[in-house]
């Protein structure tokens, strides 16, 4: 009884973690005949889980929304503020939990039936939030957690893309991860069009369904996926590039710059690199002046003389 129900639990989390299974596949995962997958699939509809399954050669098995919560241990009040506090933090990117609140609220909200989701989107759309980052636009928790589904379950995605300067282009990615920093969140993803990785700003995607169909993931561009969004967004954006040498190091320079500063590379003792990127040499000078630390222009030279022009200029503004 004990292998039993401990099989039910695995087969529930199985039916969470992608949207259809292949009956074989779950007998091959858990070990067992696809007979004996047929008779868990009963006993979980049995207990009130709402498990589809489609017929035919292709067809398979997944979980499903109800008319009612499966008991779990919520019940409806409580499975509306576990979503809302789950959107909250998903919205406003709490640094630690954004991307498990995510992956849970995507879970959630594939189970919950439609009077609650109701309940959930009027609260969460009508709730203005008083705490935000300047200059941040917070993405769209039902976003995040479609674009957060379809790296899931490998699918294809179809969206609209607003850039920076409003331009909006249609993409069609295979989405690999959502990556989150304290200010905003990104898609890493391979773009069809352009054959190449990219990294897109959450709040920019407006999707454009039906998405589809699935695809063979492929190997990410990097094994520090962080470090590879904070690169592109802090460096490879940007035409004008830089490398200082800060007087301080690694750990209290990575104390006290965002992701968005640059790239840190530890160098010794009391000193550090820091990889960054600006529109314009004016601007990196203003960026670098804003660090709060000693630093030395390792290149270009260019920065140098922009620097005393900086210097030259200030200095006629306080004479």
């Amino acid at each position: 009884m004990v292998e039993t129900s401990a099989r039910l639990l695995r087969l529930l989390s199985l039916l969470q973690t992608h949207r259809e299974w292949a009956g074989a596949d779950l007998a091959d995962r858990l070990g067992v005949t696809p007979r004996t997958v047929r008779r868990d699939v009963d006993k979980l509809r049995g207990l009130g889980y709402p498990v589809n399954a489609s017929p035919g050669t292709g067809g398979g098995y997944r979980l499903g929304a109800g008319a009612r919560m499966p008991p779990l241990l919520l019940d409806d009040e409580e499975a509306v503020a576990v979503a809302v506090g789950l959107r909250t933090a998903a919205g406003n990117g709490v640094e630690g939990i954004g991307e498990s609140s995510v992956g849970a609220l995507a879970k959630l909200e594939q189970v919950l039936p439609d009077r609650l989701r109701r309940r959930v989107n009027a609260l969460s759309t009508f709730t203005v939030p008083l705490l935000r980052a300047p200059g941040t636009s917070a993405a769209d928790p039902g976003v995040l957690t479609e674009l957060a589904g379809a790296c899931r379950d490998s699918e294809r995605l179809r969206f609209a893309y607003r850039d920076h300067s409003g331009s909006v282009s249609r993409r069609t990615v295979e989405p690999h991860r959502l990556v989150c920093t304290e200010r905003r969140w990104y898609l890493v993803a391979w773009d069809l069009d352009r054959g190449d990785w990219r990294t897109f700003r959450a709040d920019r995607i407006t999707p454009r369904p039906p998405h589809g169909p699935g695809f063979v993931p492929r190997d990410p561009p990097a094994e520090d996926l962080a470090a590879y969004v904070s690169r592109g967004i802090s460096t490879t954006a940007y035409t004008t590039r830089a490398v200082v040498r800060l007087r301080t190091d690694i750990e209290r320079a990575a104390e006290h710059l965002s992701p968005f500063a640059g790239v840190l590379e530890a160098e010794g003792a009391g000193s550090c690199l820091l990889r960054t990127g600006a529109v314009s040499l004016d601007v990196m000078v203003v960026h670098v002046l804003m660090l709060g630390f000693d630093f030395e222009v390792v290149e270009p030279p260019e920065l140098n003389d922009a620097i005393v022009r900086a210097r030259d200029r200030l200095s006629r503004a306080v004479g």
